[in-house]
């Protein structure tokens, strides 16, 4: 009773009534339940981004300026081999992880379940996401006679399904040992009068935090602990949905060791100044992963003396970071970003109410925010043709046909 009162008195000062009128409603099972829920939920954190989402978003004075980085392609032999080198010394010492962020649900390919989990037609038989990451892993393991750590970010949508998925298919042979699965946290959705949504199973419904959530995830689940314990250095982060991502590039990491920085990234050059992706630049003397949409046009389309784009560097989940950096990251709050969503939700009546329009604030971080806790970076610039085919959208760019055919062409170029 007396933390049946204090949930009350927290729900009232925070404008929360009518989850005050459902508690009452419910069995005592329900009630305990939701009262659980409540007591891990920072309603003064809500309430704060809620106000900033009402907010008009306005930038102030920011000394943008374009960012180094070091082109693969322009790269003298002896310069690669030297970094590689390096790299390969870190993965043989077992100081390599690799974390692969695999929380989102296929709904944007219309596919029934995790991204993961889509089988991309290629060569006749097709080959799944997760397939096709753990062959990239299987291969560098081989090279440098190690096992690599991998690490898998699941949600709490699509936790169940991923590990049924994976067992099912026996980790596509990689060794169970060494794969670890952990969830990324979630945050409530609440709608334009501020109030926490209530979700069919009577609890307040909540979503993914965003791939910026994975520091705080590593952390609270215990998967740095883990890998403070394997001895592990460096930690590659990179999404599910890549078919080109090379998720054991010795040559990034060859680089990020001898600039000695504490984070490093791959880039490819933007297909046109007006292409709708983030880039990469220094605002007001740190790294930062600038929108498309905050990048003035004038800036957009401004080149250096060699004719290329000055802010050309897009950002393509390719992260490397030491584990300095993500313990650091961890336990510093990040800027969230406010989206307009549509979802269903059960009024004080228990009818439920299917939206025809956005009707709630879904509250996510994003990865690239972290970089500006850092003077520097080191950018590898890689080849789009090379390092990145996405799988996003059910047709048109970033679709199934473009990345079969960017995947097909890479390994036909490559056979060996």
């Amino acid at each position: 009773m007396d933390k049946m009162q204090d949930v009350i008195e927290l729900l009232t000062e925070y404008n929360q009534l009518h989850i005050v009128n459902w508690l009452n409603k419910l069995d005592e099972n329900k009630k305990r339940e939701l009262i659980e829920q409540i007591n891990h939920i920072d309603l003064h954190q809500i309430a704060e981004l809620y106000d900033n989402a009402k907010k008009e978003i306005k930038f102030k004075e920011n000394k943008i300026e374009p960012i180094e980085y070091l082109d693969k392609q322009k790269m003298d032999e002896n310069t690669k081999t030297e970094l590689s080198k390096i790299g390969e010394q870190i993965i043989e010492n077992g100081q390599y992880a690799v974390v692969t962020m695999a929380g989102g649900q296929g709904s944007r390919l219309e596919h029934p379940g995790p991204k993961g989990t889509f089988k991309l037609d290629v060569y006749g038989k097709g080959k799944y996401l997760f397939e096709i990451l753990a062959e990239n892993l299987k291969e560098a393991n081989k090279r440098y006679d190690v096992i690599i750590p991998w690490y898998i970010m699941t949600s709490k949508e699509n936790n169940d399904a991923t590990i049924e998925f994976l067992e099912k298919n026996n980790y596509f042979g990689y060794d169970k040992n060494s794969v670890i699965i952990f969830k990324q946290g979630e945050l409530p959705l609440i709608d334009f009068e501020g109030k926490l949504l209530i979700g069919k199973d009577g609890k307040i419904k909540e979503a993914s935090d965003g791939n910026g959530g994975v520091y705080t995830s590593l952390r609270t689940t215990g998967a740095l602990a883990d890998m403070k314990e394997r001895g592990i250095k460096w930690i590659f982060i990179g999404g599910v949905d890549n078919v080109l991502l090379k998720m054991a590039d010795t040559i990034l990491l060859g680089m990020a060791t001898q600039k000695n920085v504490q984070i490093a990234s791959k880039s490819v050059v933007k297909a046109n100044p007006h292409e709708k992706v983030g880039v990469f630049c220094k605002m007001n003397g740190h790294p930062k992963v600038i929108e498309y949409s905050e990048l003035p046009e004038k800036m957009a389309e401004e080149v250096d003396n060699n004719g290329e784009l000055k802010f050309g560097e897009s950002h393509i989940m390719c992260n490397l970071f030491t584990i300095e950096a993500i313990e650091k990251i961890s336990k510093e709050p990040l800027i969230y970003h406010s989206a307009k969503k549509k979802n269903t939700y059960l009024d004080e009546n228990g009818n439920e109410i299917i939206p025809k329009e956005p009707n709630s604030y879904k509250f996510e971080a994003f990865i690239f925010d972290a970089f500006e806790f850092f003077d520097d970076i080191a950018i590898l610039r890689g080849k789009r043709e090379d390092d990145f085919a996405p799988v996003k959208n059910k047709e048109g760019v970033d679709s199934p046909r473009t990345a079969k055919e960017l995947y097909e062409k890479f390994w036909n170029r490559n056979r060996e």
